[in-house]
């Protein structure tokens, strides 16, 4: 909401005595994030804003009046960098499940919505998330596709069409710059997005995932100035010490620990560390917790809770230039979370602009959606597919062997030979592998789909499709028997999107996500059911333990901007050289049935091609 003079001027008011307080809030330890000090005080509001922090009992003139009992009082928790689409909720049911925990704000890059729908899937993040509680802050993804040339999205987004949005007064910055091989190359599409941003005045967010050394700094100098890709304990201080924002995120909790053991040596913790989710599936969500519960694993940990505190809310208002937010003073935004204990976080109460919206972790009224918004649907632009749309071929080859390329492992990939038998046309699935299945479902190409064997997944024992899948979200799926694989890929064309497993001839769970092929119109208790059931199952077909990494895999394996081999609706990518790669390196074909040369007496070889 806005800040009108009439309510600045009624908060100096009653700051000075002259007029009451709307609400006090008494008998509170305020966590000062700028001292890192707890202070015994009591907090007066008038409509949005503190007005005033004082000492306990030296006003008690307010129109309503809350004790708090000696509890811990924050700022509202703020999360600087998610994606909102990886809870599969539009915004207000999301909003829903992070007030009631204490975020009262967040950064969001609707990259996902955007590589489906373009500029107009920006439009409908913004258009959604407006007059929410929460306080969305919307980014301009700049990753529009992640990975130009090697895969095809719903859209491209260079230059011209950042300019667009990075106009748009809801639109914050830049989102995490992905195409790092274009940054460091000097590709003119991204020399043309970071200018757009450099000329904004605004944030750019970076995706730094592997860089260090000369590359790090090539990239920074590029201008990006945040990063939430850490993979270790020493990639995190290499590039604090560069003059990156971390972005420590809840995603990949067994980085955590050391991450936390190698901040704690250094002499001061710098306000350039904040946290973020980047994406938490609905169950986790709804059961563990966003940003409250990556605060309560950073404490675990062995990091003071007024310094994991400190990271969501002062630091983070710091990066994301939001002076009204982040801090306990008077003419900040009464965004408050109130906690009884330091040691483990739980909100008891939340209030957003001045107003209690929660209590004991529930809201007390539901979030309004925006009936005038209508959401994205129809997506999937497929036909109904074939059992033999899910056969591997190649070319003419009736019968014979060959040697191919193909994927070891799950989201990080390694490239894999070996020897296979080609049958009817159709290349038998050797023992131990499956396989990946792409087609793209925007309607900008007609190509054959993409199929290639994968290794390091076991013999899945029936089929997992999904059109949730990072970047371009095209139709995957994974399996080893075509039957299954179709029937899969169906329920989900059928449905609009979403995610299911098949197995013994039949739907044994499926997720339906209709609004662009990635959220969900059901209520989030019901999507976190569906979703948990979609985990537990998902045991029966593959072999991963927890089940949490089969979906992040699933989602991930397509994501071609990632070192090694990736597919994508164009083919066999490798993200390390940026090219795509002929599966075949050489092959043989042989008659149906293996004949004698009469001559010799000899096999007969057939013809070999490279």
């Amino acid at each position: 909401m806005t800040v009108t003079p009439a309510i600045r001027r009624r908060a100096v008011q009653a700051a000075r005595g002259e007029l009451p307080f709307d609400l006090l809030l008494t008998e509170t330890r305020v966590v000062d994030m700028a001292t890192g000090e707890i202070r015994h005080a009591d907090v007066g509001i008038v409509d949005a804003l503190i007005a005033s922090v004082h000492p306990r009992g030296a006003r008690s003139d307010a129109r309503e009046t809350h004790a708090l009992n000696g509890a811990y009082l924050s700022p509202g928790l703020m999360d600087t960098h998610v994606h909102l689409e990886s809870s599969h909720l539009p915004p207000a049911r999301y909003a829903e499940i992070v007030l009631a925990q204490g975020t009262t704000a967040v950064f969001w890059d609707p990259h996902e919505l955007a590589n489906v729908l373009g500029v107009p899937g920006v439009r409908y993040a913004i258009d959604a998330s407006r007059n929410l509680p929460l306080q969305v802050m919307v980014a301009a993804p700049s990753s529009v596709p992640s990975t130009p040339g090697l895969e095809m999205s719903g859209a491209d987004f260079a230059g011209e069409e950042m300019s667009t949005l990075l106009a748009w007064p809801e639109v914050r910055g830049v989102a995490e710059v992905m195409d790092m091989h274009g940054v460091l190359h000097g590709s003119d599409r991204m020399l043309e997005i970071l200018q757009a941003g450099l000329e904004s005045g605004k944030l750019i967010e970076g995706h730094a995932r592997g860089l260090s050394g000369a590359d790090l700094q090539a990239y920074l100098a590029a201008g990006v100035t945040s990063d939430h890709e850490l993979t270790s304990a020493q990639d995190a201080l290499e590039k604090l010490r560069a003059g990156l924002t971390l972005e420590i995120r809840g995603s990949h909790p067994y980085l955590l620990p050391d991450i936390v053991a190698a901040l704690k040596t250094l002499p001061h913790l710098s306000s350039q560390i904040t946290v973020c989710t980047d994406d938490v599936p609905p169950d986790i969500l709804l059961e563990k917790g966003g940003i409250v519960a990556l605060l309560n694993l950073l404490i675990e940990h062995g990091l003071p809770a007024t310094d994991a505190l400190r990271f969501a809310t002062l630091n983070a208002s710091l990066r994301l230039q939001r002076p009204d937010l982040g801090l306990i003073a008077a003419g900040r935004r009464a965004d408050l979370v109130v906690f009884d204990s330091l040691e483990k976080l739980r909100a008891r109460r939340v209030y957003v602009a001045g107003k209690m919206i929660a209590d004991n972790g529930a809201l007390l009224a539901p979030v309004a959606d925006d009936g005038a918004v209508q959401a994205p649907r129809n997506t999937l632009q497929l036909p109904p597919l074939r059992d033999d749309d899910f056969a591997m071929r190649i070319g003419a080859i009736r019968h014979g062997t060959a040697r191919l390329r193909h994927i070891r492992g799950a989201r990080f990939t390694q490239w894999g030979e070996v020897d296979v038998e080609i049958r009817d046309g159709k290349v038998q699935v050797p023992d131990g592998f499956s396989l990946i299945w792409v087609q793209h479902r925007h309607g900008r190409h007609a190509a054959e789909p993409q199929i290639a064997l994968l290794e390091g997944w076991g013999e899945l024992r029936g089929a997992i499709a999904t059109s949730y899948s990072h970047d371009a979200h095209n139709l995957v799926v994974l399996g080893r028997d075509a039957r299954q694989m179709a029937l899969a890929a169906n329920q989900l064309i059928a449905s609009g999107g979403g995610m299911a497993l098949a197995q013994h001839g039949r739907i044994t769970a499926h997720v339906a996500m209709p609004i662009a092929g990635m959220l969900s119109d059901l209520p989030a208790p019901e999507l976190a059911r569906q979703f948990r059931e979609l985990r537990e199952r998902s045991g029966d077909i593959a072999d991963w333990e927890p089940p949490y990494r089969v979906f992040k895999a699933i989602e991930g394996t397509c994501l071609a901007c990632n070192a090694g081999p990736h597919l994508t609706d164009l083919g066999l990518t490798d993200g390390s050289t940026r090219r795509i790669v002929d599966p075949v390196i050489h092959c043989r074909e042989t008659p149906a049935d293996t004949q004698h040369n009469k001559t010799t007496g000899e096999p007969d070889n057939g013809r070999q091609y490279r």
